[in-house]
């Protein structure tokens, strides 16, 4: 027994279209989108009440998605959107890229915000760090070799 594949990693939003946009805007797709809730749901996350939104992004060609979430009950409580890069947790999703500047300039047109700077690493990629929707940090990467 073990693990098969990575299927999904999940994102909970305040507002599940301007992430979608922001996402898609990067160069994300738009897989499907569904609600859910119920019994099951609530014993699933250990919740009471859930009714949730969620989109399921990917990128092109790929079978591992990225889902938002955005609970409209129970409400979810505060995060900390600003949480520096180094904080406990989930910190950051990595997309490999095409053009660096068009996807940092398409994230940043979206409400995306540069965390640093646009570095050249080793001159094998050019990377930089963005904080997007409910303050999830996507890293970009072009590779120049």
């Amino acid at each position: 027994m073990g693990i098969r594949r990575m299927e999904h990693l999940g994102v909970v939003v305040d507002d599940l279209p301007a992430a979608i946009d922001f996402f898609v805007a990067i160069g994300l797709e738009l897989d499907g989108q569904t609600s859910v809730e119920g019994e099951v749901v609530d014993r699933i996350t250990g919740l009471q009440g859930v009714r949730s939104d969620l989109a399921f992004l990917r990128a092109p060609g790929d079978t591992v998605a990225l889902e938002l979430t955005r609970f409209q009950t129970p409400p979810s409580p505060p995060g900390d959107g600003a949480a520096p890069s180094h904080a406990l947790g989930i910190r950051h999703v990595l997309f490999s890229v095409d053009d660096l500047d068009v996807a940092v300039e398409a994230a940043l047109a979206h409400g995306g915000e540069l965390v640093g700077t646009v570095e050249n690493y080793e001159d094998m990629f050019r990377l930089c760090y963005l904080r997007g929707p409910a303050g999830i940090i996507v890293e970009l990467a072009e590779r120049l070799s």
